[in-house]
Formats: C-alpha cells, structure tokens, sequence
C-alpha cells in the first residue's frame, strides 16, 4: 500500500531549528515531484515548499526562503525538510505530498512556543 509517513515534529523555542523528514512506500518516489505543506489551527493548508524528482530545483513560499530548506534522498525514499530560526508563526501540522499521486501523508505538529 502506498503511503507517505512524516515524522521528527515536536515542541522548539523560537529561533530554533527542527528537521521533518516523510518516508515514502508502496510506489516508486524518485520519478516525482514532492512538497511539503502546513495547517495552523483555523486556517487553510498552505504550500511550504516543493522539490523536483532529482532534487535540484526547490522551490519555496516567501516565508520559507532563508529559512527551511527542503531535499530528498531517491536512495532512501525519504524527503525533508529543514527549518532554521523558526517563529511562532511557524507552528502548525505539516504534511508532506506527492502531487501527482494525490498523496498525503498524516501530518506531523511542530509548535513554537516559549
């Protein structure tokens, strides 16, 4: 069964810094696109940023830039990301996604709080 599994969220101080990581099965993950995505409580899930099949072209929302970096290892079927001086406006449920399949995985909480 094909499926994408986020872990590594959790409670950090503002400034700190947390890396997601989304491990994929059940289907071939190096041949696409992925991305990674945030809720925050009340609003509307929202693009984070997204990554090409080799990995080589990322891509981020304005908010993102500087701070997250997002990469992939085709060899481990795993896809992150890192997220540096983070702000309460950070916290929130994040997702990962393969567009193309549709897929979603569960969600993992990372909240910034002092």
């Amino acid at each position: 069964q094909a499926q994408l599994v986020e872990s590594g969220g959790g409670l950090v101080e503002p400034g700190g810094s947390l890396t997601l990581s989304c491990a994929a099965s059940g289907f071939l993950f190096a041949p696409f696109t992925m991305s990674w995505h945030r809720q925050s409580p009340g609003k509307a899930r929202e693009l984070v940023a997204s990554i090409n099949s080799d990995g080589d072209e990322p891509n981020y929302v304005d908010y993102a830039k500087g701070r997250f970096t997002i990469s992939r290892d085709n060899t481990k079927n795993i896809l992150y990301l890192r997220m540096n001086d983070l702000k309460p406006e950070d916290t929130a449920v994040y997702y990962c996604r393969c567009p193309f399949k549709a897929m979603w995985g569960q969600g993992t909480q990372v909240t910034v709080s002092s």
